[in-house]
């Protein structure tokens, strides 16, 4: 036997013998016998060991009612994660490769074997990591000198907390929790993109500009398009009935209206219309692609991205007020309508000065198949993963764009939308990334931590560094980015 090989079995069977294979979400089925506020289930908390969670309770007005939830203790620490390809997961082939690599280095490696779990519309596999050492909480310096060590022998790691990496683990978690009961709350929900479409705006920001007593960040935006563009959602944006940015087809969203809330797929369509032909509006307020026609909005706040394509500037009514190159600002009171090559031709032929272009727009609920009336009280955010439906964990992480090993399975903070079998709405925000005082939570966890709440149905929002809630004028949890973060758009719970 070479070397080589020696190595490799060397390594697997310790690996096998230190390790052996990773537990994932610990799931407990004992119940407590009784909550420690009123309003908070009965039940135990679904994470961790069994045991009703510290809590806290505060009404914020008629229907509203505001907890902290506290569960669990820290047992985790640190090790070195080995990346290979820009990752730190990899086949077991070149998990072999970088362990022996790890172990020249005069290191030794643990080879960790995991699943990712399957979800609703994604298969479960199989995949490896590289370890080495472990350290607890205190010892993250220690850590950090085996990363530099190993950066010499030309292996790249990274300090990995191990209460991030989905396996089991005893906690803590920290959440804040918002009910809102339709029965007895007066005031409305709404949707804020902030001053503009284009900026990034904080939570807070957005929620003292409207008065709200309470705030959530919204769905996820566009971090890879042009850098002063970047508040676009990445999904179906409706404001006071008013559609801002178009839906990813069938990806799910929360539908709000007055005090109502219900959480359903998808769809959007904008169509222009001019001397008697057609063309399909493929974006609202985001960049082109080659041959899209693309409209611009007054909410959009920034000069429209210059390109060689075409535009055409429509008064309320319809009428082509003029025709220009693109890069000009979108004046109040109009529309721009974006043509690139195949597009731009068509504006030409059809949208010439004084013509009138009709767009229509229609915003369809996949559920139950019927359009969505675009009223004024009619708020929509999208860009959201499913995580609940009827009752039960129905994960959509390969139709909402996020099947990967980093979204299904770490724990990241969570801001979390659901809607329980009696309308009651329920925003969540669990605290993540932040050692020893709370581990965040995976999907599938995310989606046990709804249903406990009572929802029947439950969306992910946007997480990570986006997360936060604002309760009046302060943001409650505790932002991963150690300060609160502008984001494309919130969720709003307005006053009387």
């Amino acid at each position: 036997m070479g070397e080589t090989a020696m190595k490799r079995r060397l390594i697997a069977g310790a690996a096998a013998l230190a390790v052996g294979m990773p537990t994932l979400v610990g799931l407990t089925t004992s119940s407590a016998v009784a909550a420690p506020v009123t309003g908070l289930p009965t039940t135990a908390f679904p994470l961790g060991q069994a045991g009703v969670p510290k809590s806290a309770h505060k009404s914020l007005g008629p229907g509203i009612d505001y907890f902290t939830v506290k569960h669990g203790t820290s047992k985790d620490g640190y090790t070195v994660s080995v990346i290979a390809g820009g990752k730190d997961f990899m086949t077991e082939a070149t998990a072999q490769t970088q362990a022996v690599a790890v172990q020249d280095a005069g290191m030794t490696p643990v080879i960790v074997k995991f699943t990712r779990p399957a979800v609703a519309d994604f298969p479960a596999a199989d995949f490896w990591s590289v370890h080495v050492g472990s350290w607890s909480l205190k010892d993250k310096d220690e850590a950090a000198k085996v990363v530099k060590e190993l950066k010499k022998a030309g292996i790249s790691s990274k300090v990995d907390y191990t209460g991030d990496d989905g396996f089991q683990t005893s906690g803590p978690w920290s959440m804040r929790v918002v009910t809102i009961d339709p029965r007895t709350f007066r005031g409305s929900f709404r949707s804020s993109l902030g001053v503009s479409v284009a900026k990034r705006e904080t939570v807070s920001s957005m929620a003292k500009a409207a008065g709200a007593t309470v705030a959530v960040n919204g769905g996820f935006f566009d971090i890879h398009t042009l850098k002063n563009l970047r508040g676009d959602p990445t999904g179906l944006s409706v404001v006071n009935g008013k559609l801002l940015s178009e839906a990813v087809a069938g990806r799910i969203g929360i539908v709000l209206k007055g005090r109502t809330a219900h959480i359903t797929e998808l769809s959007s369509s904008v169509v222009a219309n001019a001397g008697g032909t057609k063309a399909v509006v493929a974006g609202v307020n985001r960049v082109a692609k080659p041959d899209e026609l693309v409209m611009y909005t007054e909410e959009f706040g920034a000069k429209t991205p210059k390109d060689d394509g075409t535009e055409v500037v429509l008064d309320a009514s319809g009428k082509v007020i003029a025709v220009r190159s693109p890069g000009a600002a979108v004046t109040r009171g109009t529309r721009v309508l974006h043509g690139v090559g195949a597009a731009a031709d068509w504006l030409w032929e059809y949208a010439e000065e004084g013509a009138t272009v009709q767009v229509t727009t229609t915003v369809t609920d996949l559920r139950t198949k019927r359009t969505i009336p675009l009223t004024p009280e009619t708020s929509i955010i999208a860009g959201a993963i499913g995580l609940v439906r009827g009752g039960q964990t129905a994960i959509t992480a390969n139709r909402d764009g996020m099947a990967n090993v980093n979204m299904i399975l770490r724990r990241h903070p969570r801001t979390l939308a659901g809607v329980t079998a009696s309308g009651k709405l329920i925003l969540a925000v669990v605290d993540g990334r932040d050692p020893g005082k709370s581990v965040g939570a995976s999907f599938i966890e995310a989606a046990q931590i709804m249903r406990w709440l009572g929802a029947r149905d439950a969306i992910n929002l946007d997480g990570g560094g986006s997360s936060a809630m604002v309760i009046g004028k302060k943001v409650v949890n505790r932002p991963s980015d150690g300060i609160e973060r502008g984001v494309g758009d919130a969720l709003l719970v307005l006053p009387e």
